[in-house]
Protein backbone atom coordinates (compact mmCIF):
# COMPACT_ATOMS: atom_id res chain seq x y z
CA UNK A 1 0.00 0.00 0.00
CA UNK A 2 1.51 3.60 -0.89
CA UNK A 3 1.92 5.58 2.36
CA UNK A 4 -0.56 7.99 2.89
CA UNK A 5 0.19 11.43 4.16
CA UNK A 6 -3.13 13.01 6.42
CA UNK A 7 -3.59 17.01 6.79
CA UNK A 8 -3.34 18.58 10.00
CA UNK A 9 -6.80 18.92 11.71
CA UNK A 10 -8.60 22.32 10.16
CA UNK A 11 -9.59 24.99 12.40
CA UNK A 12 -13.10 26.10 12.32
CA UNK A 13 -15.23 28.45 13.72
CA UNK A 14 -18.26 27.23 15.98
CA UNK A 15 -20.54 29.37 13.86
CA UNK A 16 -18.95 27.77 10.67
CA UNK A 17 -18.99 24.33 11.94
CA UNK A 18 -22.81 24.77 13.11
CA UNK A 19 -23.91 26.12 9.90
CA UNK A 20 -22.23 23.30 8.03
CA UNK A 21 -24.00 20.86 10.09
CA UNK A 22 -27.44 22.21 9.80
CA UNK A 23 -26.85 22.33 5.98
CA UNK A 24 -25.78 18.55 5.62
CA UNK A 25 -28.58 17.89 8.72
CA UNK A 26 -31.66 19.67 5.42
CA UNK A 27 -29.43 17.84 2.53
CA UNK A 28 -29.74 14.28 4.12
CA UNK A 29 -33.64 14.78 5.03
CA UNK A 30 -34.44 15.78 1.41
CA UNK A 31 -32.52 12.18 -0.01
CA UNK A 32 -34.65 10.43 2.69
CA UNK A 33 -38.00 11.96 0.70
CA UNK A 34 -36.83 12.18 -2.41
CA UNK A 35 -34.82 8.84 -2.55
CA UNK A 36 -35.69 5.43 -3.84
CA UNK A 37 -34.18 3.34 -1.61
CA UNK A 38 -36.45 0.92 0.72
CA UNK A 39 -35.55 1.38 4.23
CA UNK A 40 -36.22 -1.64 6.72
CA UNK A 41 -38.54 -1.16 9.20
CA UNK A 42 -40.47 -4.19 10.10
CA UNK A 43 -39.16 -6.16 12.93
CA UNK A 44 -39.90 -9.51 14.31
CA UNK A 45 -38.93 -12.42 16.53
CA UNK A 46 -35.53 -14.04 16.15
CA UNK A 47 -34.89 -16.14 12.64
CA UNK A 48 -34.17 -19.35 12.94
CA UNK A 49 -30.15 -19.41 11.87
CA UNK A 50 -27.56 -17.29 13.79
CA UNK A 51 -24.73 -16.25 11.35
CA UNK A 52 -22.50 -14.22 13.42
CA UNK A 53 -22.35 -12.47 16.73
CA UNK A 54 -20.25 -10.26 18.83
CA UNK A 55 -20.23 -8.55 22.20
CA UNK A 56 -17.96 -5.44 23.30
CA UNK A 57 -17.40 -4.20 26.81
CA UNK A 58 -19.63 -1.14 28.01
CA UNK A 59 -17.31 0.34 30.11
CA UNK A 60 -13.25 1.38 29.70
CA UNK A 61 -11.11 2.66 31.94
CA UNK A 62 -9.96 6.04 30.04
CA UNK A 63 -7.39 8.76 31.15
CA UNK A 64 -9.14 11.97 32.45
CA UNK A 65 -13.05 10.80 31.86
CA UNK A 66 -15.31 10.71 33.77
CA UNK A 67 -17.14 7.10 34.24
CA UNK A 68 -20.98 9.19 34.43
CA UNK A 69 -20.53 9.69 30.73
CA UNK A 70 -19.76 5.86 30.16
CA UNK A 71 -23.28 5.28 32.16
CA UNK A 72 -24.75 7.67 30.43
CA UNK A 73 -23.61 5.79 26.72
CA UNK A 74 -25.19 2.84 28.62
CA UNK A 75 -28.72 4.84 28.50
CA UNK A 76 -28.13 6.35 24.81
CA UNK A 77 -26.90 2.55 23.73
CA UNK A 78 -30.00 0.91 25.31
CA UNK A 79 -32.70 4.10 23.67
CA UNK A 80 -30.89 3.31 20.05
CA UNK A 81 -31.00 -0.59 20.77
CA UNK A 82 -35.14 -0.65 21.18
CA UNK A 83 -35.45 0.65 17.54
CA UNK A 84 -33.07 -1.95 16.13
CA UNK A 85 -33.45 -4.97 17.79
CA UNK A 86 -35.15 -7.51 16.05
CA UNK A 87 -34.81 -5.69 12.53
CA UNK A 88 -35.87 -7.42 9.74
CA UNK A 89 -33.51 -6.22 6.25
CA UNK A 90 -35.58 -8.01 3.29
CA UNK A 91 -34.06 -8.44 -0.19
CA UNK A 92 -33.47 -5.17 -1.83
CA UNK A 93 -33.97 -3.16 1.82
CA UNK A 94 -31.51 -0.80 3.06
CA UNK A 95 -30.75 -0.78 6.81
CA UNK A 96 -30.28 2.84 8.06
CA UNK A 97 -29.32 3.70 11.26
CA UNK A 98 -30.42 7.17 11.22
CA UNK A 99 -33.65 6.33 9.73
CA UNK A 100 -34.62 3.99 12.87
CA UNK A 101 -33.12 5.77 15.73
CA UNK A 102 -33.83 9.05 14.34
CA UNK A 103 -32.24 12.25 16.37
CA UNK A 104 -30.47 11.71 19.76
CA UNK A 105 -31.47 14.62 21.44
CA UNK A 106 -32.09 15.52 24.90
CA UNK A 107 -36.01 15.59 24.42
CA UNK A 108 -35.95 12.20 23.58
CA UNK A 109 -34.40 10.96 26.49
CA UNK A 110 -30.18 10.81 25.57
CA UNK A 111 -28.45 12.08 27.73
CA UNK A 112 -24.33 13.43 27.73
CA UNK A 113 -21.77 10.92 26.79
CA UNK A 114 -18.29 11.38 24.97
CA UNK A 115 -18.13 12.80 21.20
CA UNK A 116 -15.47 14.14 19.09
CA UNK A 117 -15.38 17.56 17.88
CA UNK A 118 -12.56 19.10 15.77
CA UNK A 119 -10.05 16.02 16.89
CA UNK A 120 -11.38 16.81 20.38
CA UNK A 121 -12.92 14.54 23.06
CA UNK A 122 -15.59 16.83 24.48
CA UNK A 123 -19.12 16.18 25.51
CA UNK A 124 -22.29 16.01 23.70
CA UNK A 125 -25.65 14.94 23.89
CA UNK A 126 -26.07 11.81 22.49
CA UNK A 127 -22.37 10.34 22.85
CA UNK A 128 -21.66 6.84 22.78
CA UNK A 129 -23.81 5.56 19.79
CA UNK A 130 -20.43 5.10 17.96
CA UNK A 131 -20.09 1.64 19.67
CA UNK A 132 -23.13 0.78 18.39
CA UNK A 133 -22.17 1.89 15.04
CA UNK A 134 -18.52 -0.41 15.18
CA UNK A 135 -20.63 -3.38 16.51
CA UNK A 136 -23.23 -3.53 13.42
CA UNK A 137 -20.07 -2.54 10.97
CA UNK A 138 -17.86 -5.31 12.36
CA UNK A 139 -20.85 -7.69 11.94
CA UNK A 140 -21.78 -7.02 8.47
CA UNK A 141 -18.60 -7.33 7.21
CA UNK A 142 -19.09 -11.48 8.32
CA UNK A 143 -21.91 -11.74 6.09
CA UNK A 144 -22.87 -11.23 2.28
CA UNK A 145 -24.70 -8.15 3.26
CA UNK A 146 -23.09 -4.73 1.95
CA UNK A 147 -22.10 -1.68 3.23
CA UNK A 148 -23.14 1.48 1.64
CA UNK A 149 -22.02 3.48 3.51
CA UNK A 150 -19.77 4.20 6.31
CA UNK A 151 -17.72 6.36 7.10
CA UNK A 152 -14.04 6.16 9.05
CA UNK A 153 -13.20 7.35 12.01
CA UNK A 154 -10.58 10.67 11.15
CA UNK A 155 -8.69 10.18 14.45
CA UNK A 156 -7.34 7.44 16.60
CA UNK A 157 -8.62 8.62 19.95
CA UNK A 158 -7.37 5.71 22.14
CA UNK A 159 -4.47 3.03 22.65
CA UNK A 160 -4.71 -0.40 21.41
CA UNK A 161 -4.23 -1.89 25.02
CA UNK A 162 -7.47 -4.57 25.31
CA UNK A 163 -8.29 -3.81 21.51
CA UNK A 164 -9.54 -7.09 20.43
CA UNK A 165 -10.37 -6.10 16.75
CA UNK A 166 -7.96 -4.94 14.56
CA UNK A 167 -7.70 -0.65 13.76
CA UNK A 168 -10.06 0.92 11.54
CA UNK A 169 -12.83 -1.75 11.90
CA UNK A 170 -15.75 0.75 12.64
CA UNK A 171 -18.30 3.31 11.97
CA UNK A 172 -18.24 6.60 13.04
CA UNK A 173 -21.98 8.28 13.25
CA UNK A 174 -23.04 11.73 13.40
CA UNK A 175 -26.77 12.62 13.26
CA UNK A 176 -28.12 12.36 10.16
CA UNK A 177 -25.53 13.05 7.64
CA UNK A 178 -22.61 10.60 9.27
CA UNK A 179 -24.85 7.56 8.60
CA UNK A 180 -24.52 3.15 8.86
CA UNK A 181 -26.53 2.09 5.62
CA UNK A 182 -26.25 -2.05 4.92
CA UNK A 183 -27.62 -3.01 1.91
CA UNK A 184 -29.24 -7.02 1.47
CA UNK A 185 -28.80 -7.91 -2.08
CA UNK A 186 -29.59 -11.12 -1.57
CA UNK A 187 -32.33 -13.36 -1.65
CA UNK A 188 -32.40 -14.32 2.01
CA UNK A 189 -34.27 -12.03 4.66
CA UNK A 190 -31.64 -11.15 7.50
CA UNK A 191 -31.89 -9.46 11.17
CA UNK A 192 -30.36 -7.58 13.47
CA UNK A 193 -30.09 -8.18 16.73
CA UNK A 194 -28.54 -5.43 19.93
CA UNK A 195 -29.11 -5.67 23.52
CA UNK A 196 -27.30 -5.13 26.21
CA UNK A 197 -26.49 -6.60 29.47
CA UNK A 198 -24.74 -5.37 32.87
CA UNK A 199 -21.14 -5.60 31.22
CA UNK A 200 -21.73 -5.68 27.48
CA UNK A 201 -23.44 -4.25 24.11
CA UNK A 202 -24.59 -7.39 22.21
CA UNK A 203 -25.05 -8.25 19.09
CA UNK A 204 -26.26 -11.19 16.39
CA UNK A 205 -27.21 -11.22 12.55
CA UNK A 206 -29.52 -14.32 12.02
CA UNK A 207 -31.33 -15.50 9.05
CA UNK A 208 -33.85 -18.63 7.71
CA UNK A 209 -30.88 -20.47 7.02
CA UNK A 210 -26.90 -19.90 6.79
CA UNK A 211 -25.04 -18.34 4.01
CA UNK A 212 -23.02 -20.52 1.72
CA UNK A 213 -19.89 -18.85 2.64
CA UNK A 214 -18.15 -17.56 5.87
CA UNK A 215 -15.81 -14.19 6.40
CA UNK A 216 -12.05 -13.64 7.76
CA UNK A 217 -11.96 -10.46 8.67
CA UNK A 218 -8.26 -9.12 8.99
CA UNK A 219 -5.78 -5.90 8.98
CA UNK A 220 -2.88 -5.73 6.62
CA UNK A 221 -0.38 -3.30 5.39
CA UNK A 222 -0.35 -1.34 8.94
CA UNK A 223 2.11 1.27 9.80
CA UNK A 224 2.56 4.69 11.50
CA UNK A 225 4.07 8.03 9.40
CA UNK A 226 5.22 10.78 11.09
CA UNK A 227 3.83 14.22 9.64
CA UNK A 228 5.92 16.81 8.35
CA UNK A 229 3.41 19.19 10.53
CA UNK A 230 4.58 17.07 13.45
CA UNK A 231 1.52 14.66 14.35
CA UNK A 232 1.47 11.21 13.73
CA UNK A 233 -1.29 9.35 11.75
CA UNK A 234 -2.06 5.80 11.35
CA UNK A 235 -3.00 3.53 7.91
CA UNK A 236 -4.00 -0.12 7.44
CA UNK A 237 -6.02 -2.16 5.12
CA UNK A 238 -9.07 -3.91 6.18
CA UNK A 239 -9.60 -7.02 4.04
CA UNK A 240 -11.66 -10.45 4.39
CA UNK A 241 -11.31 -14.01 3.31
CA UNK A 242 -14.60 -15.63 1.82
CA UNK A 243 -14.69 -19.28 2.58
CA UNK A 244 -16.93 -21.95 1.80
CA UNK A 245 -18.64 -22.68 4.35
CA UNK A 246 -18.73 -26.61 3.53
CA UNK A 247 -15.02 -27.11 2.29
CA UNK A 248 -13.57 -24.23 4.44
CA UNK A 249 -12.05 -23.44 0.67
CA UNK A 250 -11.28 -19.79 0.21
CA UNK A 251 -13.30 -18.86 -2.69
CA UNK A 252 -11.71 -15.28 -3.12
CA UNK A 253 -10.38 -12.01 -0.79
CA UNK A 254 -11.22 -9.08 -1.17
CA UNK A 255 -10.51 -5.55 0.07
CA UNK A 256 -13.01 -3.69 2.30
CA UNK A 257 -11.90 -0.54 2.69
CA UNK A 258 -8.62 1.64 3.73
CA UNK A 259 -8.35 3.81 6.84
CA UNK A 260 -5.64 6.72 7.24
CA UNK A 261 -6.61 8.24 10.89
CA UNK A 262 -4.62 11.03 13.14
CA UNK A 263 -3.43 9.48 16.44
CA UNK A 264 -4.38 11.14 19.28
CA UNK A 265 -2.34 9.43 22.21
CA UNK A 266 1.35 8.52 22.17
CA UNK A 267 3.23 9.74 20.93
CA UNK A 268 1.02 12.06 19.47
CA UNK A 269 -0.12 13.41 22.35
CA UNK A 270 3.72 13.61 24.05
CA UNK A 271 4.54 16.01 21.38
CA UNK A 272 2.16 18.11 22.33
CA UNK A 273 2.91 18.33 25.97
Amino acid sequence: MTTTSVQAPAIRSPLRHHLGRWLYIQKRRLQWLTGRQKFSRQRTRPLAALVFEHQTPLFRVLKNVDMYLQHNKVTNLKLAAANIDGLLIMPGETFSFWRLVGNPCARRGYREGLVLKNGKVKKGVGGGLCQMGNLLYWMALHTPLEVTERWRHSYDVFPDENRKLPFGSGATLAYNYIDLQIYNGTPHPFQLRVWLSASHLHGEIRSTSLPESNYDVFEQGHYIRHEPWGGYSRHNVIARRVLDRRTGEMLREEVVTENHALMMYQPFLQAQQ
